[in-house]
């Protein structure tokens, strides 16, 4: 084997390593609902939750308790980031700024409110691909089965979890993990 790598390398190709690093929830860089750039590195040290989120679904008033376990947590190394996405039968039809003024008025939300974007099929934004392929997060295949499917992200910037739609953001999974219980 040593032989062999000695030769690629002498015939200037590449080895491929044996095991590659996923890349980094960090490495990532997402538009605002603003339409600013926000580099996912600033919430190194932070454990987050990435949420993709509509207006138009019956999931819709988990807002309010993704607010609330926002307001809880916001002061103890924790954020959620909310993407809005009209991937699942068109239940996010609205403009950012749109999303941004209903989100504000019916919800109350503080949390940071990315742009919208694609959680599926050929126009999946790049983070999204890392949240969802196992090749890319080095953990597991977690594909977005509807609107606010809940992704855990640790304080280094790598997958822990996700868990359905019907998950509560108040759940024992959820507030455990923040807390550090599990």
């Amino acid at each position: 084997m040593k032989l062999l790598m000695t030769l690629l390398m002498a015939l200037g190709l590449s080895v491929p390593a044996k095991a590659q690093n996923p890349q980094s929830f960090y490495d990532f860089t997402v538009k605002t609902i603003e339409g600013k750039d926000f580099p996912l590195s600033a919430l190194k040290g932070k454990k987050v939750l990435v949420v993709n989120v509509a207006s138009k679904c019956g999931f819709t008033p988990q807002y309010k308790e993704l607010q609330e376990l926002y307001e809880t947590y916001k002061d103890k190394s924790f954020v959620i980031i909310g993407f809005p996405a009209n991937n699942f039968l068109w239940q996010e039809p609205g403009t950012n700024d749109e999303i941004a003024q209903f989100c504000s008025l019916k919800y109350g939300v503080t949390f940071p409110m990315m742009a919208k974007i694609s959680v599926k099929g050929k126009e999946m934004a790049p983070l999204y691909h890392w949240l969802t392929e196992k090749k890319k997060n080095g953990k597991r295949d977690a594909p977005v089965g509807w609107n606010f499917q809940k992704f855990m992200i640790d304080e280094n910037g790598n997958w822990v979890d996700v868990v359905s739609s019907k998950t509560s953001p108040l759940s024992d999974t959820i507030v455990d993990w923040i807390k550090g219980s599990n």
